[in-house]
């Protein structure tokens, strides 16, 4: 079951306790499911309860008890535990959970995390004549209508260069009536940072201003272009190329991907360049990486509602350093055949590189299958 499958179950408990006469609410459109927080438990955890509480004229806890029978015993929920106030922490049939994240990856590609039809929601972006407001304010654009909303960006002020170098555009350019204020406005670059931004092209350029908060200054220097991992650009765009030349070099040897359990009797510890500091399991290694890729939905809807394109990118690198000691393992070594585990590892690692690729693509930014 993935995220995405479990949200669809949370918000299907809702509506059996509505239609048995156990909540008078409303059911809502969402149900968000995260990594649980701190006294959590499980694989997943929901708020819905708290959500729910007030129109329903009831505690959290108590909504809460009320859906957990609704979900224990569903097709891929082991367990369900109530926690704090109401929270419900879900546990997932492991395998079937990791197997299912990774098809579901594979079928949606690069719009993995995309809503699946218009919400209805129209939204207006307008941002000063800065280029680095201009630039978040058209990533923020991409993010929300991958949640389904029907975007415009307008500027106080534009100049060619920024789409001749930096490939941004916007919709119209002028001043906003009265009530239609300025509402993308990050940290601007420093004095003549305009200029460096631009002097970097279009990758480096744009990673240098949606990488850092909106609230955080952005340096737009040359580390930008350098090609090593202290760079988290070139970290993330390495490890989207590691994982496409894992399904080149797995082609070459006469096999392809099948989503399955990773481990196998070749199961080890990574190592080697291109890992962070310190080794792990491949068991611990594997479910780091799959918790990075099944939060990616997660964070698309989180980066669209706060106009935050600086969590994709953040995000973006934290799939890439746990994907990283995982694209180790996926080719067969010393002149062993290729397993049903080499064939599963090899499914992750092309969900590595759709979600990646998918990612950067968002923010404006080219995702090399060669570097």
């Amino acid at each position: 079951m993935t995220p995405v499958e479990l949200s669809r179950t949370v918000l299907h408990a809702v509506r059996r306790a509505v239609d048995a006469g156990e909540l008078s609410v409303a059911v809502p459109t969402r149900a968000v499911v995260a990594p649980p927080g701190p006294g959590g438990c499980g694989d997943y955890a929901s708020s819905i309860a708290l959500q729910l509480a007030r129109p329903a004229g009831q505690t959290p806890l108590r909504v809460a008890e009320v859906l957990r029978p609704y979900l224990v015993g569903t097709d891929g929920i082991t367990d369900v535990v109530l926690t704090g106030p109401g929270f419900l922490n879900i546990s997932l049939d492991r395998d079937a959970s990791d197997a299912g994240l990774v098809r579901e990856i594979l079928r949606r590609g690069d719009r993995y995390g995309y809503a699946d039809r218009p919400d209805g929601r129209v939204v207006q972006l307008h941002c000063p004549h800065d280029l680095r407001a201009v630039v978040v304010a058209e990533a923020s654009a991409r993010l929300l209508r991958t949640q389904g909303a029907l975007v415009r960006v307008t500027a106080e002020g534009f100049e060619d260069v920024w789409t001749s170098v930096l490939g941004v555009r916007v919709d119209a350019v002028g001043h906003a009536p009265a009530e239609l204020p300025v509402n993308v406005r990050p940290v601007p670059v420093p004095a003549h940072g305009s200029d460096d931004a631009l002097s970097l092209g279009r990758d480096a350029g744009r990673w240098a201003l949606l990488h850092p908060a909106a609230h955080d200054r952005p340096r737009t220097g040359d580390e930008h272009l350098v090609q090593r991992e202290s760079n988290p650009l070139f970290r993330v765009r390495y490890a989207h190329a590691r994982a496409r030349a894992a399904t080149r070099n797995a082609a070459d040897l006469g096999f392809t991907a099948e989503p399955g359990p990773v481990t196998g009797s070749d199961t080890g510890t990574p190592t080697g360049s291109g890992t962070p500091t310190g080794t792990a399991p491949l068991a611990d290694v594997e479910q780091a990486l799959l918790a990075a890729l099944a939060d990616h939905p997660r964070v698309l809807a989180a980066a669209a509602d706060h106009r935050a394109p600086d969590r994709l990118a953040r995000h973006l690198v934290a799939v890439a350093e746990a994907a990283l000691p995982f694209l180790l393992t996926v080719l067969p070594r010393g002149g062993k055949k290729p397993s049903a585990a080499h064939r599963a590892r090899l499914a992750l690692a092309e969900a590595v590189g759709a979600v990646l690729a998918g990612g950067l693509a968002l923010l404006g930014i080219d995702a090399p299958d060669h570097l």
